[in-house]
């Protein structure tokens, strides 16, 4: 908003600077004047004095925004030299010289053409010359003068901004500064009150006020609470001429807002809560939410929630939820209706970020009191123990009791409960447990070497609603039996040599027990009772579950006995004992000087220049490599084709039958039935490829009797049609023969197993006649030539 005030001044202010030349008493040249200035000024009628050139100036004053009907009077130029005959010439350059100020030439009058405004421009500087007519050279030096334009009120004060933006915390104190406003006037400030702005507030009292020199905006009233009201509007206005009457004036807005503190604390809107959960609700289930009221926003709002006491504070949890400020009950730990129905809670809300400055004004917290009230639900059984370990002897018997398991329904009904196993955990079914009380027995024989753990699952189900039911590991441990001898540990291939000397070790034996003992294995080794002294072998016993095999004599001899046979005993110290003869062979050998072993079989004995053994396996291959190539050959030449019937492609005959003894001749119809060619079903069943080994065996497929085909081609092409669909047709390369011969041939037909009449009667000279095609039959039978061979 803007407010204009007009003044109308009239103000009339005629200035003329008249330059006259006198002479003086003394000149230093020809430029040098003694010069005289009258104008309408205070000192009006005065005569001024000074000793410079023949110019009487410096500057002129003119007022902006000149309104009036003629061109504003600026001054007069004139020099001494001027005689007033008209000889002189003034001219007039420099800034606006001809376009905003005009000269007259002959009088030296200036006037301002056009209105000026000093906003746009404040100062003008223009150059004087008088000019002789005649000679047009001048009669004084150029001089420079300056226009000042004087200023009058006619800008507005100016904010730098249409509206500002401001924020002040809540609570604030009186006079506490918020933001500083500027405006600018356009006018002069050294000239007058013109741009001498005062600031004011139109909107906004009483809670700001602004300073009317600075432009400061500050709060007016005490403790103003951004929850009462958090944004305000405030109207500032600028006026010039010292804020008086009669001066421009321009206005801004000031947006201010309020910003939060922390001066409220958290307020639960109801004293007391109610909450219920079933007893088998897990731990960390929500029960609810309770949330406090904070009239602060952001940061100043966060609550942490707490419980302070209360006999449910082990049970119970409170979390905070930091998008919504609200506390989520869960629970802690597992509730029992039977051992307790209700749960009281003293929950506390805090402000997590207290501001110290209002700390008087009380506690930023709030306590609540939450009641929880258990509800029952039917539980399954619940066993005395999380889980069982139960150790039984591996030699323990069937049907004997190795333990039991206890469940009991934690209800008030105390239902019945039956026990039975996860047959899961128990596929070889060596376990059972009776339904009633829960005792485990043997149902098989236990094998610890063979398993020394089981682990197994017991199924406790109440009898009244079989739905509810849990399940407890039970861990098997079978403990050792000293069921087992103890055996050599390996298979020792043991020999001596003949040249071997008495009380030489010639093996060391070792034992294995697959019982394990607590105190670990011990075992002993001794020859059996009838062997208790050896003629050739002892056995020492090393003390260290090892065993010595020691020569008794010196020299052994291959010849007479090329093996020994050593059992020995290997007892246990377990209880019981347990004990087993393991027979040790020994055979005696040919060694050299250093013992090494060279040959063991009596054989070689007898045959010291036969075949190595690298012979004997290569000529063994040689066999096998021979009768290979012979089976080879034999399925080779089986699987052989049969010649084709027809070897020849000049032999054109319709058909070759083969007979074993000789006809009756042509009259011999029981010898040969002629219907035979005559019936496509006759002729012989579709083989198998013999040049290849099917994939897959295809049924052999059955054609459509063609009784009466009379178009020998058309036959002809549906029989290679056949032939080319058929997938256990023979080669692409093989002869294919067809026995049927069409009807109603125009030479009637060339078969003589038909013919009537005997050879010699028929006249082929008639297959000349039917062209190229039946050339090689016209050269057969048509000539005499061909009847005599």
């Amino acid at each position: 908003m803007r407010t204009h005030s007009f003044l109308t001044v009239l103000l009339w202010i005629s200035v003329f600077y008249v330059v006259h030349v006198t002479p003086s008493q003394k000149r230093t040249n020809k430029h040098s004047h003694s010069e005289r200035i009258r104008g309408l000024s205070e000192n009006d009628g005065k005569t001024l004095h000074r000793t410079k050139r023949g110019w009487m100036w410096n500057q002129f004053f003119l007022l902006e925004e000149y309104t009036g009907p003629d061109t504003q009077y600026v001054g007069k130029l004139h020099t001494d030299q001027d005689k007033g005959d008209g000889n002189l010439k003034y001219i007039l350059t420099g800034d606006g010289a001809g376009s905003l100020f005009l000269i007259d030439e002959n009088t030296g009058d200036i006037h301002a053409a056009k209105k000026l405004d000093r906003e746009e421009k404040s100062l003008y500087v223009l150059r004087a010359k008088a000019i002789d007519r005649k000679t047009g050279r001048q009669v004084e030096p150029e001089s420079e003068f300056i226009i000042k334009i004087h200023d009058i009120n006619d800008n507005e004060p100016k904010f730098t901004k249409d509206m500002y933006t401001a924020s002040i915390p809540e609570m604030s104190g009186v006079g506490t500064s918020v933001i500083q406003v500027t405006a600018t006037d356009a006018d002069d400030a050294n000239y007058g009150n013109s741009a001498k702005v005062v600031y004011s507030i139109l909107q906004g009292q009483p809670y700001f006020s602004v300073d009317p020199e600075t432009g400061i905006i500050k709060t007016a009233l005490p403790d103003m609470s951004r929850e009462n009201r958090e944004q305000y509007q405030v109207v500032i206005q600028a006026k010039d001429m010292g804020g008086q009457m009669g001066g421009l004036s321009g206005t801004t807005t000031v947006n201010i807002t309020l910003t939060d503190v922390n001066d409220n604390p958290p307020r639960f809107p109801q004293s007391s809560y109610q909450f219920s959960s079933p007893e088998s609700a897990p731990p960390g289930t929500p029960l609810g939410r309770i949330k406090a009221n904070d009239p602060d926003v952001g940061e100043n709002a966060e609550i942490e929630y707490s419980i302070s006491n209360g006999d449910g504070s082990d049970m119970f949890d409170i979390i905070t939820d930091k998008d919504t400020q609200e506390g989520i009950i869960t629970v802690k730990k597992h509730l029992d209706f039977e051992n307790r129905v209700l749960y009281t809670l003293r929950v506390e809300a805090t402000n997590t970020h207290p501001d110290p400055r209002f700390l008087q004004l009380g506690p930023f917290k709030d306590t609540a009191v939450v009641k929880i009230s258990v509800e029952d639900v039917d539980e399954p059984p619940v066993f005395s123990r999380p889980w069982y370990l139960i150790e039984v002897d591996e030699d323990a018997k069937e049907g004997s009791i190795i333990g039991q398991v206890v469940a009991q329904d934690p209800d008030i009904a105390k239902n019945a409960i039956k026990y039975s196993l996860d047959r899961h955990t128990d596929l070889d079914r060596i376990f059972n447990i009776y339904s009633g009380n829960g005792s485990l027995f043997l149902s098989k024989p236990l094998d610890r070497e063979e398993t020394p753990w089981h682990n197994i699952t017991v199924i406790a189900t109440e009898i009244n609603n079989p739905k509810q039911s849990s399940q407890i590991p039970v861990f098997i441990r079978i403990l050792d039996v000293n069921d087992h001898a103890p055996e050599f540990a390996n298979y020792y291939e043991t020999f001596v040599c003949e040249n071997a000397k008495a009380g030489q070790l010639i093996q060391t034996v070792s034992a294995i027990d697959k019982d394990q003992p607590p105190r670990g294995h011990k075992f002993f080794f001794e020859l059996v009772p009838e062997f208790a002294v050896h003629p050739n072998f002892s056995v020492v016993d090393n003390k260290d579950n090892t065993a010595g095999i020691m020569t008794r004599r010196n020299g052994y001899s291959r010849s007479k006995t090329s093996t020994y046979l050593l059992p020995i005993i290997i007892f246990d110290n377990d209880y019981p004992i347990q004990s087993s003869t393991g027979t040790l062979t020994i055979r005696v050998c040919a060694c050299d000087s250093r013992g090494n072993m060279q040959s063991c079989s009596a054989e070689a004995l007898l045959l010291p220049a036969g075949l190595s053994t690298g012979a004997l396996v290569a000529i063994l291959l040689c066999i096998i490599i021979l009768l290979v190539l012979v089976v080879l050959f034999t399925a080779l030449k089986r699987q052989r084709k049969k010649e084709p019937l027809i070897i020849s492609k000049d032999d054109v005959r319709d058909n070759i039958v083969t007979y074993n003894d000789e006809g009756g001749g042509e009259e011999d119809t029981q010898a040969f039935d002629i219907g035979t060619l005559r019936n496509p079903e006759a002729r012989e069943e579709s083989k198998m490829r013999r040049d290849v080994i099917p994939e897959t065996i295809f049924q052999i497929r059955r054609t459509a009797p063609l009784w009466e085909n009379i178009d020998v081609q058309d036959f002809i092409h549906r029989r290679l049609k056949e032939n080319d669909l058929d997938p256990a047709a023979p080669p692409y390369d093989s002869l294919a023969t067809y026995a049927y011969e069409g009807n109603d041939s125009i030479a009637n037909s060339l078969s003589s197993l038909e013919s009537l009449t005997t050879e010699g009667n028929q006249d082929y000279d008639y297959l000349s006649d039917w062209g190229p095609r039946f050339k090689k039959l016209a050269d057969m039978y048509g000539g005499e030539d061909s009847d005599r061979d």
